[in-house]
């Protein structure tokens, strides 16, 4: 089961997604919070795999609540679900560390879809925010911007290695792996390990270079 905590001010809009995520498969309600503070401290107590995250709350906002979630807990898998589509809180949002970034007209399935695909690791992104990311991360010197470890992940994506021999070659967890290709991910502006792996292909990331 994927567990779910959610994060939103509303009590209606909190309580609508609890009924939907109840007719989900595989996915588990395990709690829900009022503000950004809140789901910090239920996010600590209940471990789940997924956070949805609202970006305007209370006490403490979505962006912040977010990255004190990557921070102290960098297996749990934040995706944005929202109703703003601008640019400037997309990027804030994604380079606070959320793996994916929805808003609240999404379809039922969309959303089903994204929690999937978040709690595999990877990072479903609506197709607005998509379009910010990639034009935000075309700049020639993203392969740079990574860090050495998510470079030799990249790699070894790259040569079509599934996350438990990457686990096994580079003496890391499975969840450590995931966690660094979000990571990556959000950073080169792709939203799955075909797209990643592609892109390392286009920039030259390669094993001699991890």
């Amino acid at each position: 089961m994927i567990r779910v905590v959610i994060a939103d001010d509303h009590a209606v809009v909190r309580a609508g997604l609890g009924q939907l995520l109840a007719t989900f498969a595989d996915v588990e309600l395990v709690g829900s919070a009022a503000n950004g503070e809140e789901v910090v401290a239920l996010s600590a107590e209940r471990s789940p795999d997924v956070v949805l995250m609202d970006l305007e709350m209370p006490v403490l906002d979505g962006i912040e609540a977010t990255k004190r979630i990557r921070a102290s807990q960098p297996d749990v898998a934040v995706v944005v679900l929202t109703s703003f589509s601008d640019r400037e809180r997309i990027l804030s949002a994604l380079d606070a560390g959320a793996a994916g970034y929805l808003l609240k007209d999404a379809e039922p399935d969309a959303l089903a879809r994204a929690i999937e695909a978040a709690a595999r690791g990877e990072a479903p992104l609506d197709p607005r925010a998509a379009r910010a990311l990639l034009s935000a991360r075309r700049a020639p010197g993203a392969a740079d911007a990574l860090s050495e470890r998510e470079r030799e992940v990249l790699a070894l994506v790259a040569q079509g290695l599934p996350n438990k021999l990457i686990s096994r070659r580079l003496g890391i967890s499975e969840k450590t792996v995931k966690a660094h290709l979000t990571s990556v991910y959000r950073q080169i502006g792709v939203t799955d390990r075909t797209q990643a792996a592609l892109w390392a292909q286009r920039h030259g990331v390669s094993p001699s270079e991890s």
